[in-house]
């Protein structure tokens, strides 16, 4: 009986994805320093020429694992009702610290990424700044509150966030907040509650 091919839409999905696993790992294993096309090949067991058909270049290639568990580029398009808002806000940076503080690799890359000027990195940037802007006008129209306000305080919030996750295995404790204990990031998650009530409160258009 004559076996089934795969497709090539299959095949290069299945290659994609084995050295986006292998990326993975070797950031895992020994950081981006040291990552160069022919380990990653050798890793894979995928050839240098796929490599660079279908992501141009270990540089393009960890921008793809980025891209693929980033939070931000991955955020859902759809957002709840005005009275739902505050609560909504709450929830997603808890979330942003969740899955951030769950993957190593990906707080690596981040670091990886900030020391970064590449075109490839320049898109990256480009792509999450869109959906920033798409977020903050959404929440704008539905609460009323400026565009400006709201940018500056997910700016404020994201970003710090974002730092913190990544100091934390360089920086026990900052500001007296244990960042290596779960209690720190409760108070931290908390006091950011604390900081969307304040905002939202002080308007009477929610």
């Amino acid at each position: 009986m004559k076996e089934k091919s795969t497709s090539p839409e299959r095949d290069r999905e299945a290659t994609e994805k084995r050295l986006l696993d292998t990326i993975g790992e070797m950031v895992n294993e020994t950081g981006f320093e040291k990552i160069g096309i022919n380990a990653v090949a050798t890793q894979s067991g995928v050839s240098k020429i796929l490599i660079y058909r279908y992501f141009g270049s270990v540089e393009g290639l960890l921008a793809a694992y980025i891209r693929r568990h980033d939070f931000w580029l991955n955020f859902p398009d759809e957002l709840p009702g005005r009275e739902q808002v505050p609560a909504f806000l709450k929830q997603m940076f808890r979330n942003q610290i969740t899955q951030l503080r769950s993957q190593p690799t990906l707080k690596r890359l981040y670091r990886w990424e900030l020391s970064s000027g590449n075109e490839i990195i320049a898109r990256l940037r480009e792509q999450r700044e869109k959906v920033g802007l798409h977020l903050v006008k959404k929440v704008s129209e539905i609460t009323g509150y400026p565009e400006k306000e709201i940018a500056v305080m997910a700016s404020v919030i994201s970003a710090s966030v974002t730092y913190l996750v990544m100091l934390e295995e360089f920086c026990p404790v900052y500001n007296g907040i244990p960042l290596n204990r779960e209690a720190g990031w409760e108070q931290i998650a908390e006091g950011i509650n604390v900081l969307i009530d304040k905002v939202f409160q002080t308007d009477n258009r929610i």
